[in-house]
C-alpha cells in the first residue's frame, strides 16, 4: 500500500454457506479521492462495504486502514473510519444537537471538545441552524444531512457512503452531491451506488463490481474516452447504393437504420465525416444529418455487468 492510500483491500473473499459474495477483490483509496463504487443489485457492494467498515469480517483476505490492519487492530483502524450506511442510524426522538453528541460520545471525543465537533460536523452538512430541531420533523434530505454529519463527526480520515441519496427530491440529491464533493477536500470518501450520474457528478474514481469481482478500475477521465466511439449516423434524403458509402476512406462498415440513415464505423484516428460532407455534396445526396455518437455510462456499464465474470478490466 502506497503512502498516500488509506484504504488497501487486498484479495478479499466473503462466503455466505457455499455463496461466494465476495471473489478476491483487491484495490486502493487515495488521500483526497471521491471513489465510485458501483454494481448491479446482488454484486456484492454493500457486502464490501460492511467489512471494510469493520461490520462484517471477510472470510479471507485484509483491509488496511491509514495503515492499520482492521483484523488485527479493529478499534484503531474503525476510529479512523465514519460510515453512513443506506438506512441512516437515526434516532428520531431526538434532537439533531442530542443525537450528534450521542454520537460524538460513542467515538471518544473529549468531553470538552464535543461543541466544537458538533458545531463543525452542522456546518459542513448544512445543518447550522437545525441543531433544537427534532430529526423526526426534519425532511428526508435534511435527515440524511444528520447521517453525513455523524458519520464525520470525529473527522475521520475515510468516509464510507452507502447509497446516500436513495429516496432523495433532485434538490436534495444536488445538495447532497455538493456535500460529498466538499467532503473529499479533506477525506477519502467511498461512495456505493447504483445511480450512475452520481458517479460522474462526484466521483474521481470508479469501480465496478459483478458477481462479486472487481472489473472495473478507472479514473473518469478514463471512463470518459471508453464512452467515445468512432461510428457516425447519417441521414441522407436520397442515399446512395450501400457500396458507395462502404468504399469511402476511413469507413469500416455502414449500417441501415431505416430508410435513409445509417451508422458508420471507422477509424478512432481517421473520421470521416469531413470527405462524407463533401461527397453528399457532390453527388446530391441530400445530407441532413451527421452526428458523432456517445456512448453512455449507461450503455458502458451494462457492456461491463453483462460480460462474463472471466474479461476482467483494470486500469
Amino acid at each position: 500500500m502506497s503512502e498516500e492510500s488509506l484504504i488497501g483491500v487486498e484479495h478479499l473473499y466473503r462466503y455466505f454457506g457455499t455463496n461466494c459474495a465476495v471473489k478476491g477483490v483487491s484495490f486502493e483509496v487515495r488521500r483526497g479521492e471521491v471513489v465510485g463504487f458501483l454494481g448491479p443489485n446482488g454484486a456484492g457492494k454493500s457486502t464490501t462495504m460492511r467489512m471494510l467498515t469493520g461490520n462484517l469480517a471477510p472470510s479471507a483476505g485484509s483491509i488496511a486502514v491509514g495503515g492499520i490492519d482492521l483484523l488485527e487492530h479493529p478499534k484503531r483502524a474503525k476510529a479512523a473510519i465514519g460510515y453512513l450506511p443506506e438506512q441512516p442510524p437515526l434516532y428520531r426522538e431526538l434532537t439533531v444537537n442530542e443525537y450528534l453528541t450521542y454520537c460524538a460520545r460513542l467515538n471518544r471525543i473529549e468531553r470538552g471538545r464535543i461543541p466544537g465537533a458538533l458545531a463543525a460536523a452542522r456546518e459542513r452538512c448544512g445543518l447550522a441552524d437545525s441543531g433544537s430541531r427534532l430529526i423526526g420533523n426534519l425532511s428526508k434530505g435534511y435527515q440524511q444531512r444528520v447521517g453525513i454529519a455523524q458519520a464525520i463527526i470525529h473527522s475521520p480520515d475515510v468516509v464510507v457512503l452507502d447509497e446516500p441519496t436513495v429516496g432523495l427530491d433532485p434538490i436534495q440529491i444536488r445538495e447532497i452531491r455538493s456535500l460529498i464533493r466538499e467532503l473529499g477536500g479533506e477525506h477519502s470518501v467511498i461512495l456505493s451506488t447504483h445511480i450512475l450520474p452520481e458517479v460522474q457528478a462526484t466521483c474521481d474514481r470508479v469501480q465496478i463490481i459483478h458477481h462479486g469481482e472487481l472489473i472495473l478500475s478507472d479514473t473518469i477521465a478514463g471512463l470518459q474516452q471508453r464512452m467515445q466511439t468512432s461510428r457516425l449516423a447519417i441521414g441522407l434524403h436520397r442515399p446512395p447504393d450501400i457500396e458507395k458509402l462502404r468504399a469511402i476512406a476511413g469507413v469500416l462498415s455502414v449500417e441501415p437504420n431505416g430508410a435513409d440513415r445509417f451508422h458508420i464505423s471507422h477509424h478512432p484516428a481517421e473520421s470521416p465525416a469531413e470527405t462524407l460532407v463533401l461527397a453528399a455534396a457532390r453527388e446530391n445526396w441530400g445530407l441532413y444529418e451527421l452526428i458523432p455518437e456517445r456512448r453512455s455510462l449507461e450503455d458502458v456499464f451494462v457492456d461491463l455487468t453483462t460480460s462474463e465474470p472471466a474479461s476482467k478490466e483494470a486500469a
